[in-house]
């Protein structure tokens, strides 16, 4: 096959020179709710055309080259007082797999634990090119399923205006969890 980005012969949908190149995670940090930071490895930008593939049959490989390239190797640096559990924002299966859960289940170190099928938004709505108002007006509606650990990663693919996360750990802190950090693939607010 040949490489998404340079069209070189490759084994992989995205070739490792590419992945090198373009797909070297930096560090972004912001906080939301005051004092949750959200850490993401990409900006938005810079990766939208690959993020797009969510849905699309491609989307499983693409996710899984930067889940690989980001989330994976976070996890094999982190360190931690005891093992934490990430929990994956709606990791609903579509259209054959769950972009979340691909991102969710790169996690798996030491220190990380992920689960999966715990935090399902009731509505179905998409935010996809919403406004903050739109986002404001029409809440996901999470609902937590048997998270028995308190302290957890949440984890999502993009974070836009940071609604999604701070409605989620809402729902968490009412069902007494703790939400130690926010892990988004990519950061839409940064330039």
């Amino acid at each position: 096959m040949r490489c998404l980005l340079c069209e070189s012969l490759s084994l992989s949908h995205i070739c490792r020179k590419c992945q090198n190149t373009f797909l070297t995670p930096s560090i972004y940090k912001r906080k939301i709710l005051g004092n949750i930071e959200v850490i993401s490895f990409y900006k938005y930008d810079d990766i939208k055309n690959l993020l797009h593939t969510k849905h699309t049959d491609l989307g499983y490989y693409i996710y899984t080259i930067l889940a690989k390239n980001s989330f994976k190797k976070f996890a094999a640096e982190f360190n931690y007082e005891h093992t934490v559990t990430s929990v994956a924002i709606d990791d609903v299966v579509q259209d054959a797999y769950s972009h979340t859960a691909i991102l969710n289940k790169a996690l798996k170190s030491r220190y990380i634990k992920p689960e999966f099928n715990k935090l399902r938004a009731k509505n179905r709505v998409t935010y996809s090119g919403k406004s903050r108002e739109f986002r404001m007006l029409n809440p996901r509606d999470f609902e937590v399923k048997n998270i028995k650990e308190k302290e957890l990663i949440l984890v999502d693919d993009i974070v836009t205006t940071g609604l999604t996360f701070t409605q989620a750990i809402g729902t968490l802190q009412k069902n007494s969890h703790n939400v130690v950090f926010c892990l988004s693939l990519a950061d839409a607010s940064i330039k």
